[in-house]
């Protein structure tokens, strides 16, 4: 039986196929631990000199670099940055993302296309900052709008503050941590675009961290601007 398809299987496992007009074709294969929904990685031997943890590090950064030589995210991007890093952002591609449940399919560009990969990666690679939004990876949702991110991140965080008050915790209902987690996110994603920056490489990765970014900026601008009823709207019926 096909692994993607096993719904027992031990780990989650997400395959991105890429096809470009050329007729080549990439693929990778995200697997993660079904508990943990940390990134299950292969072993490899050494990484390149851009992965090292002191090389452009987050400024918050909680990992110390005699425990950790290399940068969690780096490590688990480099075969994406490796095979896309002589490639244009506007490349057109067709992206077929298979999961247990269900397919999905688009013709895009090739920054929006990485982006998507990228994140689920980053998200789920051990980074202590990042690992805040990796609940929403047991249902990742390739090709996600600006407004289905948004309605995600807050229905997850809000869905945490619950189990904070069962556990005996103090929920925050104001969204101030969310507000909060997301600027630590944009650091590391701007710090991250810096590291990039530095290596010779054509643009569609770089793109498609900014992308990345600017989903982050947008949760903090719609909770920071109380721009939320739009939302509010659609809960009308819970409201009777």
């Amino acid at each position: 039986m096909n692994k993607i398809d096993d719904e027992k299987q031990k780990n989650i496992s997400y395959k991105y196929q890429y096809k470009f007009h050329d007729g080549s074709q990439k693929e990778f294969i995200v697997e993660l631990d079904k508990k943990s929904l940390n990134l299950v990685e292969t072993s490899q031997n050494s990484y390149p000199e851009w992965t090292e943890l002191e090389n452009c590090k987050c400024p918050n950064c909680p990992l110390n670099e005699d425990d950790h030589k290399y940068c969690p995210v780096a490590k688990s991007i480099t075969g994406v940055i490796d095979f896309f890093r002589d490639s244009i952002s506007y490349e057109e591609v067709d992206v077929t993302v298979e999961t247990s449940e269900r397919s999905y399919i688009k013709n895009t560009s090739l920054q929006q296309g990485v982006s998507s990969l990228l994140g689920l990666y980053m998200v789920t690679s051990g980074c202590p900052v990042l690992g805040k939004l990796k609940p929403m990876a047991r249902h990742h949702l390739p090709f996600a709008t600006l407004e289905e991110t948004s309605h995600r991140a807050l229905s997850m965080f809000l869905l945490a503050q619950y189990f904070t008050n069962k556990r005996g915790g103090e929920p925050d209902w104001t969204l101030d941590r969310l507000v909060h987690i997301y600027d630590e996110i944009q650091t590391v994603n701007r710090s991250f675009w810096k590291r990039l920056s530095h290596m010779k490489i054509q643009d569609a990765s770089i793109n498609a961290l900014i992308i990345l970014d600017s989903f982050a900026g947008y949760v903090v601008f719609k909770v920071d601007e109380d721009k939320l009823s739009d939302i509010d709207l659609l809960c009308e019926a819970y409201f009777e």
